[in-house]
């Protein structure tokens, strides 16, 4: 009776070393195995199995992440104050160097990524970092990958969010704006005039070349004014102003010739 006690105590605690090795790998992990301190293996997704107290299994998950790099506060090369934030993606290639390699890669990565776009930010100049920043995102790709490199993390990516400058700046940048604005517009009105001049002279050389295209012309800017005007107009011919002209000039030279001249 008592061995048959002893039988099932013994079956039972070897029934839960086993169930305590059983370890389930998820598809996108892998786990490192560490055997009394020191790295057996790699085992693959899956039902495995870890030896209990002997082995100790690190999983790492091999899908892509993202770091979310709180804004670095800096001061670009054309000593512009900004605040810089970006996003980083990456996954782990090698997960045997990023579990002996590297404490906490993840902290690690981080700390380099905000260290990596301080640097780029202050040799950038404020319209690079407004303007190019894909090429400057590539940049701390670049350097991030290389960094990382012996972590075995890779680099896939790296997007610059926001890049927030003063208030202050902001309105001087809008004044600035408006007046290319406005610098643009006169010179678009100032070739519009020279460009109409050069149309004028044409038509008064055209007209001059016919003997009645002058009062065709005049007759259709009468039509239009009184189109658009709603006006009414008295037509006087030209050879009666003419004559109306020549008479008011002899009335007043006459009239004149009626003063008196002082000696």
């Amino acid at each position: 009776m008592a061995l048959s006690i002893t039988s099932w105590v013994i079956g039972l605690f070897v029934l839960l070393i086993i169930l305590a090795g059983l370890r389930v790998i998820k598809q996108y992990e892998q786990a490192v195995v560490l055997r009394l301190g020191k790295y057996k293996r790699i085992i693959k997704p899956g039902l495995r199995y870890v030896i209990p107290i002997i082995e100790r299994a690190y999983r790492v998950d091999l899908r892509i992440r993202t770091i979310d790099v709180e804004p670095q506060e800096t001061i670009s090369r054309d000593t512009v104050p900004v605040n810089v934030d970006a996003v980083i993606y990456y996954k782990v290639q090698d997960i045997k160097k990023a579990v002996l390699d590297v404490e906490e890669f993840q902290k690690a990565a981080i700390k380099l990524a905000q260290t990596t776009l301080r640097d780029i930010v202050g040799k950038s100049t404020l319209d690079q970092l407004l303007m190019k920043k894909d090429q400057i995102g590539e940049a701390i790709k670049t350097i991030l990958d290389k960094g990382t490199d012996e972590w075995g993390i890779k680099v896939s990516n790296v997007e610059i969010e926001d890049v927030t400058i003063p208030e202050d700046l902001k309105r001087a940048m809008a004044r600035e704006s408006e007046a290319v604005r406005e610098k643009r517009a006169r010179i678009i009105k100032a070739e519009a005039e020279l460009e109409a001049s050069k149309k004028l002279k044409e038509a008064s050389e055209t007209l001059a070349k016919s003997k009645y295209s002058f009062s065709l012309r005049q007759l259709q800017t009468w039509q239009e004014i009184g189109a658009e005007q709603n006006s009414l107009m008295i037509v006087i011919p030209a050879d009666v102003a003419s004559k109306e002209v020549t008479g008011l000039a002899a009335l007043g030279k006459a009239e004149l010739d009626k003063i008196p001249k002082k000696k």
